[in-house]
């Protein structure tokens, strides 16, 4: 039966019934509605929904909402390492910057050293170049001087012995004498 065909029987059924007493009398006895079992029903089922709240959902309740807390703490320590590391990047990057001026600063600091070390042995080496040349350039004037004198003393012993020869046959001995004196002494001179 469909539920419009029942609820006009009902209705049916109620005008031929006529006012006979109480309204929700007449309705269960319309319906066959047992009202002490519905009653009954009624309380069992606050029991049941009352220990299935208290001993089921209240517990799974708890649960799903330890595990969003849980879940949200794990997501905002999760954003808090990820600032952390990109902090932990950035201040790495400006480390590495730092070490890198520093190592640059090392390495000009070095290279400069190391030009002005090359530029003090360059001039030390040709201040000992240059000491070199002057003391051999004395020595080769003492030595040509030297050489001078013994040629002069070579020269004026050849020239009072090709004198002494000229001269021996026509002048004294004391004549020989002045003249080799002189001719020494003016060799000596020159």
């Amino acid at each position: 039966m469909t539920p419009v065909l029942v609820l006009a029987e009902v209705t049916a059924h109620t005008a031929e019934a006529a006012p006979s007493g109480n309204a929700i009398t007449q309705l269960t006895e319309t319906f066959g509605i047992n009202l002490p079992s519905i009653l009954a029903q009624m309380v069992s089922f606050a029991v049941v929904a009352w220990v299935l709240w208290r001993f089921a959902f209240k517990p799974v309740l708890a649960t799903i909402n330890e595990r969003q807390r849980t879940i949200q703490s794990g997501l905002e320590y999760a954003e808090e390492m990820k600032a952390k590391l990109a902090a932990a990047q950035q201040e790495n990057a400006a480390l590495l910057k730092n070490a890198q001026t520093e190592a640059t600063k090392i390495v000009d600091e070095a290279r400069k050293t190391a030009k002005d070390f090359l530029d003090k042995q360059m001039v030390e080496a040709t201040a000992r170049a240059n000491d070199t040349i002057a003391k051999a350039q004395q020595a080769i004037e003492l030595e040509h001087k030297k050489m001078l004198a013994d040629a002069r003393t070579e020269i004026a012993r050849l020239v009072v012995t090709t004198t002494e020869r000229v001269l021996a046959k026509k002048l004294s001995d004391a004549d020989r004498a002045a003249y080799n004196d002189t001719a020494t002494r003016e060799l000596t001179n020159v």
